[in-house]
């Protein structure tokens, strides 16, 4: 079994969280998988001063955050999705902008554009390029579907290549570069449904249920008496880049990356990896960028609960996220209420998990 990490140290201040220089250093790289714990621990904690309860859409945006993938929040008005994103924001030290989408937001709006500007002295004209929000590095992209598809289509290239196209020249973006953008699932009117190819580049689509009866007791204490705290900031842009490296060195064995694949072949229809009693259930399948977000979300998940690598239970535990954006429902399942949840829940139990005799001797992963 993946040999589990040791107990990291109380306190870890941001600054003190770098990955080892000398990859090969097992010491260096448990240190660093110490201090990314510590350092987890307390962006929890941290958010925690303000958010009260979401313990798994807290987790499932901090996966997202360190595997290096976009997210979107979906959810009911007054659950804290942009009180989660500015939470966030507080806590790390980066560059943030919220863009409120309506109607009549322009794509120049969101990417910048070139203005005239004219020397009083010479009278001399030339263009100068103004960028738009879209240049910060964490990106709260509010009420997204309520901007039109051509407004939408102005965060594409930003999200899959990290840089921006305008007037002719290619800018790229500062690292890490994060869109964590909110959807309201039940007020349509006036709204343009996310177009698969803009779902497909969300890493993960995180729902935000309903608060129970003590977490509301507490936010409404807090709330109404005044007793918010200031959020301290955590991690740095260099601190992320760093935690994100270490997260991709958590080993996948090839047993588990196979379990990720048939997952999602198994959501292709006709498919020889498909349910049939689910066949019918499902109009378009999962792409490859859901195999890789399987992979990714679990290494991370591996990471914080202290494993050099990842298992079927890090697979199972991100699929939802992972797959149910990226799951087009048939009319019939509509009809019949089956849901995206429901189909990934029963995929889950029909793919097998072919289990590695070898893993019980398997040496140390971080020797591979």
């Amino acid at each position: 079994m993946a040999e589990r990490l040791a107990a990291p140290p109380t306190t870890s201040p941001a600054d003190s969280f770098r990955l080892a220089p000398v990859i090969d250093d097992i010491e260096a790289v448990k240190d660093a998988c110490a201090s990314f714990r510590a350092i987890y621990a307390r962006l929890r904690e941290e958010i925690g001063r303000v958010m009260v309860g979401q313990d798994e859409v807290v987790d499932e945006t901090l996966t997202a955050l360190f595997a290096d993938g976009h997210v979107l929040l979906e959810g009911v008005p007054g659950l804290g999705k942009t009180l989660l994103v500015r939470t966030l924001s507080d806590a790390l030290s980066l560059p943030f902008a919220r863009i409120q989408f309506t109607p009549d937001v322009m794509p120049a709006d969101i990417t910048g554009t070139s203005v005239v500007i004219e020397d009083e002295l010479t009278g001399h004209r030339s263009f100068e390029f103004r960028p738009g929000p879209i240049f910060h590095q964490l990106i709260l992209a509010d009420e997204i579907n309520r901007a039109t598809p051509k407004s939408q289509s102005a965060l594409l290239e930003a999200m899959q290549e990290r840089s921006v196209s305008v007037g002719g020249h290619t800018r790229q973006l500062d690292r890490p570069f994060l869109v964590m953008a909110t959807q309201n699932p039940i007020e349509q009117e006036g709204t343009y449904a996310l177009p698969e190819a803009q779902l497909d580049r969300f890493f993960f689509k995180v729902i935000v249920p309903y608060t129970t009866r003590g977490e509301m007791n507490e936010i409404v204490g807090r709330t109404t008496a005044g007793s918010g705290q200031a959020v301290r900031h955590v991690l740095d842009s260099e601190a992320i880049l760093q935690a994100q490296r270490l997260a991709r060195r958590i080993i996948v064995a090839p047993h588990v990356q196979d379990f990720a694949i048939r997952l999602v072949l198994a959501t292709h229809p006709g498919s020889s990896h498909a349910d049939p009693d689910l066949d019918h259930c499902i109009a378009i399948g999962v792409s490859p960028r859901g195999a890789q977000a399987l992979i990714s979300g679990a290494k991370v998940r591996a990471l914080v609960d202290g494993r050099y690598a990842a298992g079927f239970k890090d697979i199972a535990a991100v699929a939802r996220p992972a797959l149910r954006h990226r799951l087009a429902r048939s009319f019939e399942a509509e009809a019949d209420g089956v849901t995206t949840d429901d189909m990934i829940d029963r995929l889950l139990d029909h793919v097998p998990r072919e289990d590695d005799p070898a893993e019980e001797t398997r040496p140390d992963p971080i020797h591979g």
